[in-house]
């Protein structure tokens, strides 16, 4: 005679209780979740009723597993690891991780460099999210973000510096045809100054070239960094810009240095992540960026 099959509990219960234990935090289980904090005590404490059994001992600030807790937890996770796998072999995909950005670093940054990481990784597909927007790691499906500004970037994300905010005033070379670097406030009204929404020029102007900056500059004003880059470049006027944005086109000679001498910015770019989702995919990709930062530094 056959048994009667087991009731099984549900899959979003068994994942609430995976993702609380490991984190031992209703509060962070919802984070990972993209779903309230209640809804995940709520789905804990239905499995409980469902097995009959405490699975947590609730303490002010945490949580801790129970004995019996201890016990399934440990079956529960070999039992998604089986499922995972049985998936991936039934319809393997190449990896795929996203990498939310800002348009400038994407354009000025990354998207230049990324025809050596397709080379070198050929197994493993990206997806670039360039947007002003800071994007969400569970919404927006995003496993990898640089982030403008400091750390910490919020609870339970790990966060690894990738290049400091160093900023040079730089041009075409065609707008020195026939004149010289302005050495002056009164000489640098002589060009036009390009602005992007970090507004930088009345510091830089006052630590470089000694002065109060005046108000009868000429200028352009432009939303995105990368579009008052590719100003300069066209021979527009001068711009503030990073110096790993424009190392590229100063080697190259689509632009030059005007005025020697640079700022420190007020944040630094980082590379931010879930400290739960880090896999050897999204160690391989931060590996790559970090090289690629130290190659420029040896260059």
């Amino acid at each position: 005679m056959n048994s009667s099959p087991v009731k099984l509990p549900s899959l979003n219960a068994l994942k609430a209780f995976e993702v609380a234990a490991r984190h031992c935090s209703f509060r962070l289980a919802a984070e990972e979740l993209g779903v309230t904090q209640g809804a995940v005590a709520q789905q804990v404490r239905g499995l409980e009723a469902e097995l009959g059994v405490k699975l947590f001992e609730r303490m002010p600030r945490t949580l801790a597993l129970t004995g019996e807790g201890r016990g399934y937890i440990a079956d529960i996770r070999r039992a998604f690891e089986i499922i995972a796998r049985a998936t991936g072999d039934l319809n393997p995909q190449p990896v795929r991780l996203t990498i939310s950005t800002t348009p400038t670093f994407a354009s000025r940054w990354l998207i230049p460099r990324l025809p050596d990481f397709t080379a070198r990784h050929p197994d493993l597909d990206l997806h670039i999210l360039a947007t002003e927007r800071v994007s969400s790691f569970q919404a927006d499906g995003v496993d990898l973000a640089v982030r403008y500004g400091r750390p910490p970037f919020g609870p339970g994300l790990a966060t690894e510096l990738l290049f400091e905010q160093e900023i040079i005033a730089v041009c075409s070379p065609a707008l020195l045809h026939d004149r010289k670097p302005p050495k002056t406030s009164e000489e640098l009204a002589d060009y036009v100054l390009l602005h992007d929404a970090h507004n930088s020029w009345p510091e830089f102007i006052d630590r470089h070239l000694g002065q109060t900056a005046q108000a009868s500059y000429k200028g352009i004003s432009f939303s995105q960094t990368s579009h008052a880059i590719e100003a300069a470049i066209a021979g527009q006027g001068i711009v503030l810009a990073n110096r790993d944005f424009v190392a590229r086109d100063l080697a190259e000679g689509r632009l030059t240095q005007i005025i020697q001498g640079s700022l420190s910015g007020p944040s630094d770019f980082y590379l931010v992540w879930p400290r739960y989702r880090k896999s050897s995919a999204l160690e391989t990709v931060i590996a790559w960026m970090s090289e690629e930062v130290r190659r420029k530094s040896s260059a």
